[in-house]
């Protein structure tokens, strides 16, 4: 007996939310092999070029592995340790900026600083503040032993559980078309290749972004000499992976920073200034067109209103897949409204008068509709 609408969309709910609820029970032991899985399914149009190339599978898949993970050691070894200086020098030097901070409001703003206790009351706050910050970071060093035991285990555990993933990535693929519902097959395929085009054209296009965004802003501010340049500028092209809050914070920072540096040189602010803004149009005039096109297919609301969910959810790891997720269940959200549009819900004026929707047999009970005869004969 083949089972109603209801009772599909009542088991495969209860499916899905057991699938979640385990994948939140064990997060912490399943990340290295959703790490893994991630790696095998941007990688796997890569080494299907290269099979058709003339390679074999377990060569294109060493090739990618390798070739990753030697790309991964190098700028482990070449840009980390710069970042990690940079770092280092802003906690100390950040007492010293805010003493700079409240001299140049002073001298160049004494209207402003004629009732300065507040102004100086704050900084004077906000120094005692970095000064515990800088300690804390020395003791989450110190303390954070397990927490790197754990990143090393991932390091370790998820290029493997890539390696066999991309291995066997069309075997595993056939093997979980075959456990689909025959009756929901090619609406199933549909939906997957609609989801994988948005997942795909979206991750692929926006990490090629932010990584040309990051390379020159790093290598223009620190042309420029500001301080803190090459930090700034890897920081500003990573957070531009999430839409508005990477352009806005990564300009605000940028430009801040020159303030207080450049003060008495308006014209190298002005630089930083042209820098940043540069960059912001040459993304959205061209690489993000380019490269990321119409994949999302959100609007701008929608968009912003996914960042404010995922983010007040899942904190910054919500921002950076806000976007993706919001675009894969934009593709489940207007295959459900066709369908709805195409039911008795939406359309019972016109069942009521003998007109009945083709899309309404979707919606019915295949058993029944063999018994009754359809109205239009």
């Amino acid at each position: 007996m083949a089972l109603t609408v209801g009772e599909q969309v009542r088991w495969w709910s209860l499916a899905l939310i057991g699938l979640v609820l385990v994948l939140w029970l064990l997060l912490d032991a399943v990340l290295p092999f959703i790490i893994g899985a991630v790696i095998a399914y941007f990688a796997d149009p890569l080494a299907d070029r290269l099979e058709r190339m003339g390679l074999s599978r377990i060569l294109s898949t060493c090739i990618i592995i390798v070739g990753s993970t030697g790309i991964l050691v190098v700028l482990l070894v070449l840009v980390i340790p710069t970042i990690i200086d940079q770092v280092v020098a802003l906690i100390r030097q950040a007492p010293e900026f805010l003493r700079q901070v409240q001299t140049i409001v002073e001298t160049r703003l004494p209207d402003l600083s004629a009732d300065s206790k507040f102004l100086a009351g704050a900084i004077e706050e906000m120094d005692v503040k970095v000064k515990k910050l800088s300690a804390e970071v020395v003791t989450g060093v110190v303390s954070g032993t397990f927490s790197l035991l754990n990143l090393l285990i991932v390091l370790v555990v998820a290029p493997v559980v890539a390696f066999y993933m991309l291995y066997d990535w069309d075997n595993i693929i056939a093997e979980v078309d075959d456990w689909l519902p025959r009756q929901h097959r090619p609406v199933i395929h549909r939906l997957a290749s609609e989801v994988d085009d948005v997942l795909a054209g979206f991750i692929r296009g926006q990490v090629t972004v932010c990584l040309i965004l990051g390379m020159f802003y790093a290598v223009a501010l620190s042309a420029l000499g500001l301080n803190f340049g090459f930090l700034i500028g890897a920081f500003a092209g990573l957070i531009s992976f999430i839409p508005f809050v990477g352009s806005i914070f990564g300009g605000l920072l940028s430009i801040g920073v020159a303030l207080a540096q450049f003060w008495a040189e308006p014209g190298m602010v002005i630089a930083v200034a042209v820098v940043f803004l540069s960059g912001q149009a040459v993304e959205g005039n061209y690489l993000t067109p380019k490269l990321v096109g119409g994949h999302v297919k959100l609007h701008p609301v929608w968009l912003m209103f996914a960042l404010s969910a995922f983010g007040g959810l899942f904190g910054f790891v919500g921002m950076l897949v806000a976007v993706p997720a919001a675009a894969a269940i934009g593709v489940l959200g207007r295959f459900m409204m066709s369908q709805y549009k195409e039911g008795r819900l939406y359309r019972g004026a016109e069942i009521a008068s003998g007109t009945r929707p083709p899309g309404d047999r979707l919606l019915e009970d295949p058993e029944r509709s063999a018994r009754e005869p359809d109205d239009r004969a």
